[in-house]
């Protein structure tokens, strides 16, 4: 058992060392600049200077929330579409769902660019139509759309390895018992997917939340996020790496409320938000 334990903690420890160098030392190194002034000494005024910002966390909550929910009604149909599907075909789309994450974020981004702009794909086809540009670039609708083209992945990969594994007879047995199409989908197959829904929203909602680069290019100087708020002030250099980081600490904590409270919807079965 010793060296059974002992075994256990030596494949463990390359993890656990990665974990504390890249995962602990970061957030010490937060919370000690949060709760200091530029001499070292502790104080709660960078806590205190938060409510500045409050309209970037406004924004940053709505954002992500919108996008969140556009993901989820995309995501849905396309997984349990994706679940009809012959073996081969659903392996054929889920390499295609995939391709987008192999490349780079940026990149990904910043493609969009060029079918937003005024003189992007869409405006050069209307203009060929006859019809005026239409403003689409440094718009809420333009941020949103590059968060749900960059985050959708992440809430279909979820929904689908769920779906995917549904009890056929459990919907052969609604059906017997009188279920129409959606009395079926909304006692049996909604309850059931619950977990890859749950752990979809987290996925899609964290990361929308704390972006700046899709704000930055897709938004402009009109839309500022918290991501935005918190790169603009360690861009100042390090006399605003207090209130920068006191920003980054309270949405890490609101981050982790929004997973708890997740979790309570969510139980253990895969798929599931765990903590």
């Amino acid at each position: 058992m010793k060296k059974k334990s002992f075994g256990n903690r030596f494949v463990a420890s390359p993890y656990i060392v990665w974990s504390v160098i890249f995962i602990v030392v970061p957030l010490v190194i937060m919370l000690y600049f949060a709760l200091t002034d530029t001499n070292g000494v502790f104080t709660l005024e960078n806590l205190a200077n938060i409510g500045k910002y409050k309209k970037a966390f406004g924004i940053s909550i709505l954002y992500a929330a919108v996008a969140t929910v556009i993901t989820l009604l995309l995501a849905y149909p396309m997984a349990y579409f994706m679940t009809k599907l012959k073996i081969s075909s659903q392996r054929m789309l889920m390499l295609i769902v995939m391709l987008p994450m192999w490349m780079n974020f940026l990149i990904r981004t910043y493609s969009w660019i060029t079918i937003l702009a005024n003189t992007g794909l869409i405006n050069t086809f209307l203009q060929k139509l006859g019809l005026s540009p239409v403003k689409l670039m440094y718009t809420p609708g333009a941020v949103i759309l590059g968060m749900v083209y960059d985050f959708i992945p992440y809430m279909i990969l979820p929904i689908y390895s769920v779906m995917s594994k549904l009890d056929k007879s459990l919907l052969e047995a609604a059906e017997d018992l009188g279920s129409n199409s959606l009395t079926k989908f909304r006692r049996v197959i909604l309850p059931l997917t619950r977990p890859g829904i749950i752990s979809g929203i987290t996925m899609v909602f964290v990361p929308s939340v704390s972006t700046f680069y899709i704000s930055q290019k897709l938004g402009g100087n009109k839309t500022m996020l918290v991501g935005d708020a918190i790169e603009y002030l360690f861009n100042l250099g390090p006399d605003y790496y207090n209130v920068a980081s006191a920003i980054s600490l309270i949405l890490m904590i609101l981050i982790l409320i929004c997973l708890f409270v997740m979790n309570r919807f969510s139980d253990d079965e895969d798929g599931g938000v765990i903590i």
